[in-house]
């Protein structure tokens, strides 16, 4: 018996957790992305995987608030100004790309010999591409907020704006013709532009000051259930005028994004935008109906071929038609090629008023989940395809023949810090950098940085590693760090390195590398954190000073013994905060001995990433 059939039990919360846990990080790990983990999940627990459930459109309907927290989350992010710069990329690129993908689609079934009205709703349906996949996949790769991700999101914002229109087509394309029927849908467009200029109004005038007024009161769950109130409310409003429930989300979103309380929002709907936009990925994932797939696989294999190539190719021809670059425009192509979750409500309409009939229903629905799931695999092979991308140099020179007596690699805050001292004194460095907005926004403070990776020998020996006396590396990762480091060892031997550190393991690495120095990039200004916080608290100077030698001392003793017995050798020098026995701290030199009270009541770990 399905899961769901013996009513609220814990099984089906278990089966969904279990799923994504096991799922997800192995999909990840192969490198194949979480969305298609948790839709490959969804399939394996569904009806025709294991058979824990029989009724995943239940799940779909509920998991659709994923989405919708993710559209406010995004909203958040969009400041009305930011919003309004945006217009031409909406209502411009948005609108051409979903007209001309609209009329490619309709073709494709008209060429196929299906009538007008049931080509045009089925290639309309994927012409609507899903919000969520594209929103995770620029998320998990940091492209949001970048100018191809925010022409990625101007379009799909009007592609929730165009579900309105394109509803209103289907009722009038159906085979009813009532005069009533056209005033109702007039009415119905006036409903949808009344909610959304009630939604702003209260927006702009109640939610800061419902906000401010529920903060005097110093309740946390309360403010929480006030933001899933504001989200869950907006989207209701637009659902019950014929909208869409992630743009009244979004609006809402927009609107607050330059309220005070904007990050205690963020923070408060963000654990449910996670778990629900997972649930999302698992609903449709057990949406695809196997049954319906068999039975007519020629025909879905054949649409789904034709509809993404067709859809890619439109993309690709508006983007290089508004002056995008060959790579953006592929991108873009592949990234966008597949139909979407709105498709769902505009299929399910038109088969209400008798275009599509339950058959076409199932198998127009079994290719949009198709497409969604093989576009993560089409952006992995896109990896492979395409070259890596090369940043645009403009009149930024490249490293060459540079004769610095100190070299350093990094010049973000950790670098731009250490090279003061230098600077100062007169020393001449060289700075490279493979940043190109950072070495342009270090030339308007007066540094000279060339562009130049580290990680690269040929760059090394251009940027005169070689000829140094020291070479500081200043970047911020990990293995990043070592491996400069052991290039610069094993080609340069007489070079004093100086390192920067990311964590402790980090510098057990570095020491083995035989670096000159090292140092933790959190450590030294943890240390003055502390002592200034001892002093504060009515500690005696002199002894928190003490305090902080003694902890540099257990720290390189620390160090030592983890260099000869690995990372949990030495804890004993570390004092935590449990209530168990502990060493007393000992002075560095003989002097006045700390007092055991202050002794027994200080953490003494070593630094933020003492593990």
């Amino acid at each position: 018996m399905a899961a769901e059939a013996s009513g609220p039990d814990l099984l089906s919360v278990v089966v969904l957790l279990g799923a994504g846990v096991v799922a997800v990080p192995l999909f990840k790990r192969l490198g194949l992305g979480s969305v298609l983990g948790y839709l490959a999940a969804g399939l394996v627990i569904g009806p025709f995987g294991l058979g824990f459930f029989s009724d995943p459109e239940t799940i779909l309907h509920v998991a659709e608030l994923g989405v919708v927290m993710f559209l406010f989350i995004i909203g958040l992010e969009m400041q009305p100004t930011k919003l309004w710069g945006m217009r031409n990329e909406i209502f411009g690129l948005g609108a051409l790309q979903v007209i001309v993908c609209a009329l490619l689609l309709t073709g494709v079934g008209i060429a196929t010999g299906f009538p007008v009205a049931v080509s045009f709703v089925s290639g309309a349906g994927f012409v609507l591409t899903s919000t969520a996949i594209v929103m995770q996949l620029l998320e998990e790769r940091g492209e949001i907020a970048s100018p191809k991700g925010q022409r990625m999101v101007s379009i799909l914002l009007f592609e929730d704006l165009a579900i309105v229109p394109l509803l209103a087509l289907v009722a009038f394309l159906a085979p009813i013709s009532t005069s009533e029927a056209g005033g109702l849908r007039w009415l119905d467009i006036g409903i949808g532009i009344g909610a959304v200029a009630g939604l702003i109004i209260a927006g702009r005038y109640l939610l800061n000051p419902l906000f401010g007024f529920l903060a005097m009161t110093r309740a946390r769950e309360v403010m929480t259930a006030a933001a899933l109130l504001v989200v869950l409310g907006a989207a209701l409003l637009m659902q019950v005028s014929g909208l869409s429930m992630a743009m009244g989300a979004f609006l809402a979103g927009v609107l607050l994004s330059e309220s005070t309380f904007r990050h205690q929002l963020e923070a408060d709907i963000e654990p449910f935008r996670g778990i629900l936009l997972g649930l999302f990925f698992l609903a449709v994932g057990m949406s695809l109906n196997l049954a319906v797939v068999a039975a007519n696989w020629q025909m879905v294999i054949f649409y789904v071929a034709a509809f993404m190539i067709v859809k890619a190719i439109a993309i690709y021809i508006v983007a290089r038609m508004l002056k995008s670059s060959h790579r953006e425009s592929l991108e873009r192509a592949i990234v966008m090629a597949q139909g979407g979750e709105f498709a769902f409500v505009l299929y399910s309409t038109a088969t209400a008023v008798g275009i599509l009939d339950g058959e076409s229903n199932a198998i127009l629905t079994a290719i949009i989940i198709i497409s969604m799931v093989l576009t993560p695999l089409a952006i992995i092979g896109m990896r492979y395809i395409l070259p890596a991308e090369k940043q645009a140099l403009g009149d930024i020179e490249v490293a060459e023949g540079l004769t610095g007596r100190v070299l350093v690699i990094g010049f973000g805050r950790f670098g731009q810090i250490s090279s003061q001292p230098l600077l100062l004194r007169d020393v001449d460095v060289s700075i490279i950098d493979n940043d190109i907005e950072m070495i342009q926004a270090a030339a308007q403070f007066g540094f000279k940085v060339y562009y130049g990776d580290g990680t690269r020998l040929d760059i090394l020996h251009a940027a005169g590693a070689g000829r140094a006396q020291a070479v500081l590396i200043c970047v911020d990762k990990a293995e990043t760090i070592l491996s400069i480091a052991h290039l610069i060892k094993a080609e340069f031997p007489m070079v004093q390195i100086y390192a920067r550190s990311f964590d402790r393991g980090n510098t057990i690495e570095l020491i083995k590398a035989g670096v000159e120095y090292q140092i933790r990039e959190t450590f030294e200004s943890a240390l003055m954190f502390g002592q200034t916080t001892l002093v504060g608290l009515g500690v005696d100077p002199e002894e928190a000073a003490e305090i902080i030698r003694d902890i540099r001392q257990r720290d390189d003793e620390r160090l030592d013994l983890q260099l000869a017995g690995g990372i949990r050798a030495g804890n004993d020098l570390m004092k935590g905060n449990m209530p168990v026995p502990g060493p007393l701290i000992k002075p560095r030199q003989p002097g006045r001995a700390l007092s055991e009270e202050t002794a027994s009541v200080l953490p003494l770990a070593a630094s933020a990433d003492a593990n």
